[in-house]
């Protein structure tokens, strides 16, 4: 029998995270970064796969205002996965939806499956970057956009001090890799248009009022929900992270590629 996948998002932290970036959201930005990683690209009544799907928000946002046809999220997290049901189910868009909880590894699904593939800070969890592409590529039909962002690493080799401490910190289990790592896996796999937009000036600036935000306005709030302890841990954190991108080791990435049209 498999063991239990551990939770790493667990009410704590998905509390404190959708508060900061919206219901429905794990990730900095919210619908405005998924709108520009995927700006230029049409979804209105395609098949559209999300890896690591989270907590539903960008599912919903891609058949409500996207006008997708129907979004499969997959995410290993079970308790996720039910969340996800449930806010797609509050937010009408039950039937133009569906989640499943999957095991690591490839794709469950058949050969040219999807219109498009996308992900938002997700696939940070899935070290082999060219397994990866390649898996997204087969699921993928001729001429369907693969478009995400992710959190890269600004290093070859070992991390610095400062970032190895904000890993720690965080506690999750990232599988990091380069612009460069990225790239070549993309091409390798067969994608053409290939697109690597580095967003570490932005959110540089936009951790700092997080952070601020975490230590203010939303301090006593977080507090009576989640626990002092917890919520200071993250203020921790977020301070450590702050110094890992001044130092450019830790650069969220929108990266986005097409598979060719048949001959």
């Amino acid at each position: 029998m498999n063991e239990p996948i551990p939770q790493e998002y667990d009410d704590q932290l998905t509390a404190l995270l959708e508060t900061l970036w919206g219901e429905g959201f794990l990730s900095p930005g919210g619908i405005d970064e998924v709108d520009r990683y995927l700006a230029g690209i049409k979804l209105e009544g395609l098949a559209v796969l999300d890896i690591g799907c989270g907590l539903g928000g960008v599912d919903i946002h891609l058949v409500k205002q996207h006008r997708a046809a129907m979004v499969s999220g997959i995410d290993i997290d079970q308790t996720l996965i039910e969340r996800c049901r449930q806010l797609a189910e509050k937010s009408g868009v039950g039937s133009q939806t569906e989640f499943i909880c999957v095991e690591p590894g490839r794709l469950a699904f058949a050969d040219a499956s999807f219109d498009a593939v996308t992900s938002k800070d997700s696939i940070i969890h899935i070290p082999d970057k060219h397994a990866l592409a390649e898996d997204v590529f087969r699921v993928l039909k001729p001429g369907g956009w693969f478009a995400a962002s992710d959190w890269l690493a600004g290093y070859e080799g070992e991390p610095s001090a400062e970032m190895q401490a904000y890993l720690a910190a965080e506690g999750l289990d990232f599988g990091l890799a380069t612009a460069e790592v990225y790239q070549q896996a993309l091409a390798m796999a067969g994608f053409t248009d290939l697109e690597i937009v580095d967003r570490n000036d932005w959110y540089r600036q936009h951790a700092r009022h997080e952070r601020d935000h975490l230590k203010g306005a939303l301090y006593k709030g977080l507090v009576a929900a989640t626990g002092a302890e917890f919520v200071n841990h993250e203020i921790e954190v977020w301070e450590k992270m702050i110094v890992a991108l001044d130092q450019g080791q830790l650069r969220p990435t929108h990266l986005r590629g097409r598979k060719p049209d048949r001959d």
